[in-house]
């Protein structure tokens, strides 16, 4: 094997490539991959923060809509059972102004017929009276006193 200088002007050649390549391609080379992989480490913890975040967020809002729905359904129950309340509040007052009415109606057809049987009495007395008067002005009479009488009590009709 011959060593000539060509060989020998390639190995200085080879390594003075790569003493360069180390001493100035390398060092840039190794910190942008390290920076990238740093980001890359980052990237993947920050999806992972976030893929948590995500599905914690979920859990909340599921949750706050769960919370919310049952404070509806609380709301909506309240607001029938105050409904029924007004509405049976409402039906003993109607009930109560019927019955009021009702009783004062009572009351005037009570005191109309008062009123009738008096204002009656009133009328019959005077009749009574006047068919006295008859009575008394004439002589006694069977046949007279029946014809009187009749006479009064189809006064009395009319």
């Amino acid at each position: 094997m011959n060593l000539n200088a060509t060989l020998f002007g390639q190995m200085i050649t080879f390594a003075l490539f790569v003493w360069i390549t180390m001493r100035f391609v390398w060092p840039p080379l190794h910190t942008a991959m390290a920076d990238r992989q740093k980001k890359i480490a980052d990237g993947l913890a920050a999806a992972e923060k976030g893929h948590k975040d995500l599905v914690l967020s979920q859990e909340r809002s599921l949750a706050v809509l769960t919370e919310s729905k049952e404070k509806g359904m609380v709301i909506v129950d309240d607001a029938h059972k105050r409904a029924a309340a007004i509405i049976e509040h409402a039906k003993a007052q109607a009930e109560e102004e019927v019955a009021r009415l009702m009783q004062k109606a009572e009351q005037e057809v009570s005191t109309l017929i008062m009123q009738a049987k008096e204002s009656l009495r009133s009328e019959v007395a005077k009749i009574a009276v006047f068919g006295a008067e008859k009575i008394l002005k004439q002589e006694i009479d069977v046949h007279k006193h029946e014809r009187l009488l009749q006479e009064l009590v189809d006064g009395l009709t009319n």
